[in-house]
C-alpha cells in the first residue's frame, strides 16, 4: 500500500479523533489529550510539548501534500496561536524543551511558507533558550526553571533550534557539551542528563531514550562538518544496534510522554536517510529503521468508528497517535525519494 496513503489516513484519523477547538472558541485548535474524552477536556491537563509536535505532524502533512497554504498548514498556524491562548497568552513555559520544540515547529512553518512571520514567538523563545543555556556544569541547557538538571531532552532541541537559526557557535557549544558529558562510550548513545545535587555535587542520569538521539542527530546534520557527519553516522549505527527490536523496528517507551519518543527519532532518522553527505550504508540503515517502524504502526492499527487508532485501543492518548502519524509521514517522505 502506498506510504502516502497511509500517512494521509493517519493524519485524518488523528485530527478527527483528537482535534478540537479550545472551549469551543472559533479560530482555535488543539489536540485533545485523550480520545474519546469528556467535553472541554482540552482545558484540563496541559501538555505544551505534545501540542508542539502536533504542529510538526501537521506540517509533515502539508509538506507531503505540497500545500503550504492548505488545510494542514492552516491548522498548524491555528495550533500555534491556540498554544499561546491556552498558556495564559504567552509562549513562555517552565520547561526549556517545551519551548524549544515549539520553536523548531515554528521554524518549519516559516520554511514551508515564507509568507508566515513569527518574529514575536522567536524573540520570546530565543530569549528563554539563551537564559537556560548557562556555564554551570560546563555548559548545556537547564531542563526547567528549577535549574537542577541539565539534560539531553532540553540541550538537544535547543542546539538544533540555534543551528537552524544560523547561530552556529551557540549550537556548537551545546552539542559539544553533550558529546563531552553525556555520550555513553559503551553504547554510543546519549544519556539523559546531569542532576545538580543540593550539596553541589552531580549525579548522571544514565537512562537512554530513543527521542534524545533524534535532535542530536538533527543538530549534527545541520552543523555538517566532517566530524559532525562522522558522529551522525556513528549515532545511526548505535541506534540500530541498541534501540531496536529483533524485527528491525525501533523500540517504544509506553504511554504518556514516552508515547512520543520513537516518532521523534523517526523524523530525524528520515533526515539522515535523505542526506547524501552520509554513506550509502548509513542512509540505508536509517531508511530501514523508519520504514520498518512505520510498517509496524500501520499493521497494529484498529478501526474505531470512522478513524484508525494506533497501535490498537479505543481509549488512547494524543502522544502515541502522533508518534505513529509522525513515523508514517517520515516513511512517506522517504518513499518520495525512490
Amino acid at each position: 500500500m502506498d506510504s502516502r496513503f497511509r500517512a494521509a489516513q493517519a493524519a485524518a484519523s488523528v485530527i478527527a479523533r483528537h482535534g478540537r477547538r479550545l472551549a469551543g472558541l472559533p479560530g482555535t485548535h488543539l489536540g485533545r489529550v485523550v480520545a474519546p474524552g469528556r467535553a472541554f477536556s482540552e482545558l484540563g491537563t496541559w501538555h505544551y510539548w505534545w501540542q508542539a509536535h502536533y504542529v510538526d505532524a501537521l506540517l509533515d502533512a502539508a509538506r507531503r501534500e505540497r500545500a503550504p497554504h492548505g488545510p494542514h498548514a492552516r491548522l498548524a498556524r491555528r495550533v500555534i496561536r491556540t498554544i499561546r491562548l491556552h498558556n495564559a497568552f504567552r509562549y513562555v513555559n517552565s520547561y526549556t524543551d517545551d519551548m524549544a520544540w515549539l520553536g523548531l515547529a515554528a521554524q518549519r512553518l516559516e520554511a514551508l511558507d515564507p509568507g508566515v512571520r513569527l518574529g514575536p514567538l522567536h524573540r520570546v523563545i530565543a530569549r528563554e533558550l539563551e537564559a537556560a543555556s548557562t556555564p554551570e556544569l560546563g555548559g548545556g541547557s537547564w531542563w526547567s526553571r528549577d535549574r537542577d538538571f541539565k539534560n539531553t531532552p532540553a540541550t538537544a532541541p535547543v542546539s538544533l533550534y540555534f543551528a537552524r537559526a544560523g547561530r552556529t557557535a551557540r549550537a556548537r557549544g551545546l552539542v559539544d557539551w553533550l558529546v563531552a558529558n553525556l555520550l555513553d562510550a559503551e553504547s554510543g548513545l546519549f544519556l539523559d542528563g546531569i542532576h545538580l545535587n543540593r550539596d553541589g555535587g552531580t549525579t548522571v542520569a544514565r537512562e537512554i531514550y530513543s527521542y534524545n538521539q533524534g535532535p542530536v542527530l538533527g543538530t549534527l546534520l545541520a552543523l555538517g562538518t566532517r566530524e559532525d557527519l562522522a558522529r551522525a553516522e556513528a549515532l545511526v549505527h548505535a541506534v540500530a544496534e541498541h534501540l531496536t527490536r529483533p524485527d528491525g523496528t525501533l523500540i517504544t517507551h509506553g504511554p504518556g510522554d514516552g508515547g512520543l519518543f520513537t516518532g521523534i527519532l523517526a523524523r530525524y532518522l528520515a533526515l539522515a536517510a535523505l542526506d547524501e553527505r552520509l554513506t550509502t550504508a548509513v542512509r540505508g540503515t536509517a531508511r530501514s529503521l523508519v520504514t520498518a517502524t512505520a510498517g509496524a504502526f500501520w499493521a497494529g492499527r484498529e478501526r474505531v468508528a470512522d478513524a484508525w487508532v494506533f497501535p490498537g485501543a479505543s481509549d488512547v492518548e494524543l502522544s502515541s497517535q502522533l508518534q505513529a502519524w509522525m513515523s508514517l509521514e517520515a516513511a512517506a517522505r522517504l518513499n518520495e525519494s525512490n
